[in-house]
């Protein structure tokens, strides 16, 4: 199995204008000038200057794994504040009104996009200063010939599978827009963005080797999924994983008995080998479904919850992955030697992850 990132080896960004778009495909990541007006309407900064406090740039976020990416690229010249609670559903997560104070202040705004934050987007675009970017990473990136619609997401429902950053391609993809929006609204900052960004792209090359290398000893029949919430689509795809289900509905809700009886005979039919559930939605179904199929349950996979607390080293995208994919591996009857054995590549940062 050849890994994702490695089949792009070799593809140059052109000379960026103004920021630069990271378009990611199945394939192969595609380096395109993007963003457009971006650097017309940020206008010209005068130079940033610590102090005392800290750094005088600020950047908010929403979910966890975002303000990760996000903090990664700007540690050491910027402040990030994330906005979504570790834990909370955040396809239905209402702002705070202290949210409104934070994006008042900040010099960039990050989300995921791709409908995951609506509440917040309205939010921002109400209360952001006019200067201000506010950039949707996952509409950056992606294509609309690319979205994935499933089990979680119909298209009937016009939203998108949103989880983009489970697979490491698309979150290098999402810090190149990151570094390249910096460096637009903090020109004098160019040097620390681009030392960060390939910091972070060189770690996630080294997470992608292990993974393609753990990936490749699960048996070939055995590389199914099925979930609770359907956050692993575009890794899928990457990877050559089938997700053969998915038990939450498009609604969020619990599923009816029926869709609970399809999902039983679909796993006796495919033999998957174990039922992987999420922090965020625990739900007793999946215990029902293992007990009832004879398969195993696996309850620790995580979609948007870093592991450990603000601080500690697996606390980061990175530790995030790495997890997933070591309960992933084992769980699916493969050797995850390749992924423990990798250091934690990435520092947690000083983002404020509020919890």
């Amino acid at each position: 199995m050849r890994s994702p990132l490695s089949r792009t080896a070799g593809i140059a960004p052109r000379t960026p204008t103004a920021t630069a778009l990271v378009r990611v495909s199945r394939h192969h990541v595609l380096l395109v000038l993007g963003l457009l007006g971006l650097a017309a309407g940020c206008g010209t900064k005068a130079p940033v200057a610590a102090t005392d406090s800290g750094p005088a740039l600020r950047v908010v976020s929403t979910v966890s794994p975002i303000t990760s990416i996000v903090d990664s690229i700007v540690v050491g010249r910027a402040s990030v504040q994330g906005l979504v609670p570790e834990g909370a559903n955040s396809h239905t997560f209402e702002p705070l009104p202290s949210a409104a104070t934070a994006i008042v202040n900040a010099d960039a705004i990050f989300v995921n996009g791709l409908q995951l934050e609506v509440p917040i987007m309205r939010l921002a675009e109400a209360n952001k200063k006019e200067a201000t970017p506010l950039v949707a990473l996952g509409d950056s990136v992606l294509d609309p010939e690319d979205y994935r619609f499933d089990f979680s997401f119909p298209r009937s429902g016009g939203s998108p599978n949103p989880h983009l950053w489970t697979d490491p391609s698309f979150v290098v993809a999402y810090a190149e827009v990151v570094a390249q929006t910096m460096t637009s609204v903090d020109p004098d900052g160019a040097d620390i963005y681009q030392a960060n960004l390939d910091k972070l792209r060189a770690a996630a090359e080294q997470l992608d080797v292990a993974m393609t290398e753990s990936f490749a000893t699960i048996p070939a029949d055995d590389r199914v999924l099925l979930t609770y919430h359907d956050a692993y689509a575009y890794f899928a795809d990457n990877y050559g994983f089938e997700v053969i289900g998915a038990v939450q509905p498009a609604s969020f809700g619990d599923p009816s008995p029926r869709d609970v009886a399809a999902l039983i005979e679909q796993v006796r039919q495919t033999g998957v080998p174990a039922i992987f559930g999420s922090e965020v939605f625990p739900s007793p179904v999946l215990d029902q479904i293992a007990v009832e199929t004879g398969g195993t349950f696996v309850g620790s996979l995580r979609d948007d919850d870093l592991p450990g607390l603000p601080g500690e080293e697996e606390h980061t995208w990175f530790g995030l992955l790495r997890l997933n994919y070591v309960v992933m591996t084992e769980a699916l009857g493969g050797d995850a030697s390749a992924l423990l054995g990798l250091p934690a590549l990435i520092d947690p940062g000083t983002a404020e992850y509020p919890q």
